[in-house]
């Protein structure tokens, strides 16, 4: 499981949009939004730059990750 501090979230819409990027690269990823901690969890099979990648490229920084 990754842990990452994503910036630029505060709403459903940009839950919903780094959901849609996560899952872009790998369909069966589990993905959990904290808006108020600014934190994402994702498990997933892909690479951590992959899923930090897919996060920025769908517009939140990711400041963080382990």
């Amino acid at each position: 499981m990754y842990e990452l501090q994503v910036e630029n979230m505060s709403c459903g819409h940009c839950v919903a949009a780094v959901t849609k990027a996560v899952k872009a690269i790998d369909g069966n990823a589990q993905v959990d939004v904290d808006l108020a901690g600014k934190a994402v969890k994702v498990q997933s099979g892909a690479p951590l730059d992959a899923v930090k990648a897919a996060i920025a490229d769908a517009g939140y920084p990711v400041s963080g990750a382990r």
